[in-house]
Formats: C-alpha cells, sequence, structure tokens
C-alpha cells in the first residue's frame, strides 16, 4: 500500500479563534507539536493569555442572548451544512490527526467518522428531544408545559487520544440547542481540532458563538473558574478529572468528566480463539492501547488459557509498526516521549513485581523512522490483580494476562480489584453466561463479543465509579447538559 501524503509538513503558530476572527495570540510562551513518528516539530502551540481567555468568554456570552433567540429550525441548518463540510475534508481532518496523534490512518478515519455521527446526531435532537411537552388539563382549567431552555456559555476541555472526536461529543449538541462554547484542545494533539475549526469558519456562524483557545492548567482552570461558564465538559485522566470536578463543584458549575480506565476482557472457554484475536489484538493494541476503551487486563478463563496465550502473542508479535499513514502499517507510536518513558516505567515496574514479560516491546525500532516514539506490543503472564501494571491505567500498547478458574472469579475481580468502571467485555458463546456478566459487572459500558465497547452517538457514552464523575455523561446526555427546564403551569 501507498504512503499517503501530509496535509502540511508545517503548520506554524497556531491561530486563536475568537469572535468569529482567527487572531495572531500574544503569548511568550509556545510548545512545540510533535509528529511522534519522526520527532519532528509540525507546529507551534501559543498558551493563551488569561486576557484572551477573558475576550473568548465576553465573545461567547455576549454571542449567546441572539444565537438562543435564533430559531432552532435556523441553527439545526448551520449543523447539517457543518456535516457536509465534515465530509469534504473527512480525509484531512483523519490524515492530520495521523500526523499529531500517531494513530494509524483506519483509526483516524474512524474517530473522524464517529465524529460525524455526533453532528448527525445532534440534528435529530433538534427535532426529537429538544421538544418541549405539554398536557392539558392537569387540573381543572390549568395546563402544565415543559420547556428545555439553553443555559449559556460552555467549555468544552478535550484530551489527546482522541483530539477531534472527543470535543464533538459536545460540541454540535450545545450549538443545535442554543448554547455558545469556548474550547481548549490538549496542548500535545491541538492540529485536528483546529482544522476542525477551519470547517466551523465555513459555517459563517454568527461571531462568538464558537471560540478556541489554547494552553494546558492553568488556561483550564480560568475557564473553569471564570463566572459567565455555565459549565465544563471534560475528557481526560481521572487524576486530572477528579481536580476539574471538584472545582466545577467548588465554584457552583455544571460538569461532566468522563475519565480513565483499566478494562478487562474476558474470554471463556467455549469463545473460537481464531475468530476473536484479531478484535483482541485492536482492543489492546489499536490507538497504540491510548484509549479509555482499550482492553488491559486479558482474562483467561480455565482451559482455554494456554491456546489463548498462545495465539494472542503469535498474533501480536506480528503486528507492523510504523508512521500510520502508512496504510499497510498496523500500529503507530506513542504520542510522546514521554508518554512513552512513563510507559516503559510501567513495563519495568511489572517486572520487578514478578510477572512474566512474554513480549517486549520496549526496543522496538522502524528504520525508516529511527526517532518516532515506537513500543511495541508488550505482554506480561503470570498477572495478578494486585499487581501495580494490573491495577494502574498505563495507556499503551502493554497487555496483563490473568487466569482464573470461573466466570464468578472474573468478575468479582471486575468489581474489587480495580476503582475504574468504564468498560468491560466477554467473548463466549453462552447467552446465559453473557447475561450473568452484563448484569454482574460495575461498568458503564458493556461489550459482549465485541472488544470495544464504544456507544454510538445517540447513546451516551457511559462510565462507572472512577471513570466518570457527573450525573449527564457524553454523546446524547448533553441535551439535559446543555440545558434547564421551565416548567409553565397556566390557568385560563
Amino acid at each position: 500500500m501507498a504512503i499517503l501524503p501530509e496535509v502540511q509538513s508545517y503548520y506554524g503558530r497556531l491561530k486563536l479563534y475568537i469572535n468569529g476572527t482567527w487572531v495572531d495570540s500574544k503569548s511568550s510562551y509556545t510548545q512545540p507539536v510533535m509528529n511522534p513518528a519522526k520527532d519532528e516539530v509540525i507546529a507551534e502551540t501559543p498558551f493563551a493569555t488569561m486576557d484572551e481567555v477573558n475576550k473568548a468568554v465576553k465573545a461567547a456570552v455576549e454571542a449567546f442572548e441572539k444565537w438562543k433567540e435564533t430559531p432552532i429550525t435556523t441553527r439545526v441548518q448551520y449543523i447539517y451544512r457543518l456535516k457536509q463540510i465534515m465530509e469534504d475534508h473527512f480525509e484531512e481532518i483523519s490524515r492530520i490527526t495521523t500526523q499529531n496523534h500517531g494513530k494509524i490512518i483506519d483509526e483516524a478515519r474512524g474517530e473522524s467518522r464517529r465524529l460525524i455521527e455526533n453532528i448527525e446526531t445532534a440534528c435529530a435532537i433538534a427535532y426529537t428531544l429538544a421538544k418541549g411537552e405539554h398536557i392539558d388539563q392537569v387540573a381543572s382549567e390549568i395546563d402544565e408545559t415543559l420547556i428545555r431552555e439553553p443555559l449559556g456559555v460552555f467549555a468544552v476541555i478535550g484530551p489527546f487520544n482522541f483530539p477531534a472526536l472527543a470535543p464533538f461529543w459536545f460540541i454540535p449538541q450545545a450549538l443545535v440547542l442554543g448554547c455558545t462554547l469556548v474550547v481548549k484542545p490538549s496542548e500535545i494533539t491541538p492540529l485536528p481540532m483546529m482544522w476542525c475549526f477551519k470547517a466551523l469558519d465555513e459555517l459563517e456562524l454568527p461571531p462568538g458563538v464558537v471560540n478556541l483557545v489554547y494552553g494546558s492548567r492553568e488556561v483550564s482552570e480560568a475557564l473553569i473558574r471564570h463566572p459567565d461558564i455555565q459549565g465544563i465538559a471534560f475528557v481526560g485522566s481521572t487524576p486530572t478529572g477528579k481536580y476539574v470536578y471538584r472545582l466545577a463543584g467548588e465554584y457552583g458549575k455544571r460538569a461532566i468528566v468522563q475519565a480513565g480506565a483499566k478494562n478487562y476482557i474476558v474470554v471463556m472457554p467455549d469463545t473460537d480463539l481464531d475468530k476473536i484475536i484479531p478484535a483482541l489484538l485492536t482492543s489492546f493494541f489499536g490507538n497504540t492501547g491510548q484509549r479509555c476503551l482499550s482492553g488491559s487486563n486479558l482474562v483467561a478463563v480455565g482451559e482455554v488459557y494456554e491456546s489463548l496465550k498462545r495465539k494472542f502473542v503469535e498474533a501480536a508479535s506480528r503486528l507492523k509498526l510504523g508512521y500510520g499513514l502508512d496504510e499497510s502499517v498496523e500500529m503507530g507510536p506513542i504520542v510522546s516521549m514521554n508518554a512513552k518513558n512513563r510507559v516503559i516505567n510501567y513495563i519495568e515496574k511489572g517486572i520487578s513485581e514478578g510477572a512474566k514479560l512474554i513480549l517486549d516491546g520496549r526496543n522496538a525500532y522502524v528504520a525508516e523512522y529511527p526517532k518516532g516514539y515506537f513500543i511495541g506490543p508488550t505482554i506480561f503472564d503470570d498477572v495478578t490483580p494486585d499487581m501495580i501494571i494490573a491495577r494502574d491505567e498505563i495507556f499503551g500498547p502493554v497487555a496483563n494476562i490473568i487466569r482464573v478458574d470461573r466466570l464468578n472469579e472474573a468478575i468479582e475481580m471486575i468489581n474489587t480489584k480495580t476503582s475504574y468502571g468504564n468498560a468491560a467485555c466477554i467473548f463466549t458463546s453462552s447467552g446465559r453466561e453473557a447475561r450473568e456478566f452484563r448484569r454482574r459487572v460495575k461498568c458503564g459500558n458493556i461489550g459482549i463479543n465485541v472488544g470495544i465497547a464504544a456507544p454510538m452517538a445517540f447513546f451516551p457514552f457511559g462510565g462507572w465509579r472512577e471513570s466518570f464523575f457527573g450525573i449527564l455523561h457524553g454523546q446524547i446526555d448533553c441535551v439535559d447538559f446543555f440545558t434547564d427546564k421551565k416548567i409553565v403551569i397556566a390557568r385560563w
């Protein structure tokens, strides 16, 4: 297969998008944006000044009153057009995601497709879930009506691992419901969202409806604390998510916090291993393990252990590493050198804890890209659930094989040996065992004979325990997040 061309080799110093205009930041602090496959600088991100953050919020505040009065039928026309613009730029956004994050192009295209599905769902929201409810004659000559009204300006803080998709769990929904936004992408992978804002700019929305700023913790905190921000939508790690949720509560803000994970994949003895191995590879090593729905602990139940281990290791060892714009590549690099070092430290912790390293990806080398941040598929055997590598979110291509005798042990392990509750999957041909698993496991996203339990855009993105903080989840739950209910009781 051919190596796809990059959209650009260098994107320069990124601009902020405030009040409908691309703006050069006055910040003196910038951070390089890297291509992790090449260890090359491909852009410079300015960290917005507090004055620029305040200007972005002010623009959104001033736009809100007019935007909320815009008929929803008009707002939805913008969202329809946004879908088409994203389709027109589909390949560009996908390639930039690969270039900045490192995921292979098929994974980037999948991310872009999921992004567009959220736009489509927002269009449906406009005509279905956003409707009011009216009941005549709740009492003598009294009618009662429920009205949803948009709340105002919201901040969206995005993660590095799905830099285009995750903010779009919130952006189109907020816009169609009548809210305005300030978006802050990850400082590590800002390019995909910058490109998405080019698409938003093509819409010619009223100035201030959407705004883009860059930065790290200081900028995020400023948005959370700002008196004109009504709520925060955040996707990221659990430690940061806890802090965001606590700070949002301190300042009386709504918050959706989708956080970290340590996901278990359970394989039963009645499973056809040849059929499921591709799904396991995608689950554990897709996105180079940098996904909150990735498999982490592979639980072999009973006599399936030896065959599962052998087939899994053999298949993983054959995965081709490289630059994701090469369509023959099956796994890309880790997103940054710091992230690579973090994963290597966890591998070394696993060895020191007594786990058996049966596939070592630490010395992965790609000749065409010798400076890339590559780690190959890594598999530990003889892992116990109390080990650090079995408990902590590693966020890399590291799989731990854990052996149990019965399904009940696997379920108890999932429910008691981790504080996370993002996803859990089971592979089995038994409907009874699948039903027991999905009923008893304390996780928000359950997979049955699928390795990645990713909800469609018209379902909430689940999460329990320390994988989620708040009441409402990303995607469809945003209807209640961005609006509040007004109940009108009238006597005529």
